[in-house]
């Protein structure tokens, strides 16, 4: 919480930024939507160097080793979720809805993969960044649940996924990377790379204010955690 002594032109000027502000709202959907993105920002109090920057990833991963949800409604992916309570949603198509889904099992990917490598290297830069992918599968939860559709992770156990591709897909991640350790960093970069591409992919023609802070949100978080595996 930010406290300031406010003299009365300083609350004029403010008064006249809000009044922009407003104004600018009306402009339509977009700017609707960027502003609900950086208030979910805002509202959450998680950035990505949280998520990268401390220790305990392999504990917030713990979860889903023992068969949980890894959005249980504690820390920061409840924090996560208060934060899209003040953000309205819209309309999805069906490719859109699935999309979502998929969205989730992708996050569940690459928390498993990174916690994988992390036993096996014990590099901390995979439970660290395993422990923000944890935050990114609770928002997408929180938004299969508001939009009423099942989230194809529940019940998984690591390693574990519903759909044949994804399967297939960690399964050939996993035994790249378990060669050697360049080959999980260069594993790791493949998976934040294609999640960029299908965030990118996911936003177009996407009008959801809430869909499109969440994936705002994730595309930040992919961007930075492939600079972090060197990419």
């Amino acid at each position: 919480m930010f406290h300031t002594n406010t003299n009365g032109t300083e609350r004029e000027r403010n008064m006249r930024k809000t009044t922009v502000i407003a104004a600018s709202i009306v402009g339509g959907l977009a700017a609707t939507a960027l502003i609900a993105s950086a208030g979910f920002a805002l509202a959450t109090g998680i950035n990505e160097s949280r998520g990268q920057d401390h220790g305990g990833g392999r504990s917030a991963g713990q979860a889903m080793h023992n068969g949980q949800s890894m959005h249980d409604g504690r820390g920061p992916s409840a924090e996560m979720a208060a934060g899209l309570s003040s953000i309205s949603s819209g309309t999805l198509t069906s490719e859109q809805r699935a999309a979502l889904a998929s969205m989730a099992e992708e996050e569940k990917v690459a928390h498993d993969l990174y916690i994988a490598f992390g036993d096996l290297y014990g590099d901390t830069v995979f439970d660290r960044i395993a422990n923000a992918e944890t935050h990114h599968l609770g928002a997408v939860q929180t938004l299969l649940e508001r939009y009423q559709l099942p989230d194809p992770t529940a019940g998984e156990a690591a390693g574990q996924f519903s759909s044949e591709s994804m399967q297939q897909l960690y399964d050939s991640l996993l035994a790249q990377g378990s060669t050697d350790r360049d080959a999980a960093y260069a594993a790791a970069r493949l998976v934040e790379e294609t999640d960029i591409a299908d965030l990118t992919a996911a936003t177009d023609g996407l009008t959801a204010p809430d869909v499109r802070a969440v994936y705002d949100r994730l595309l930040t978080g992919s961007q930075r955690h492939l600079s972090a595996f060197g990419g």
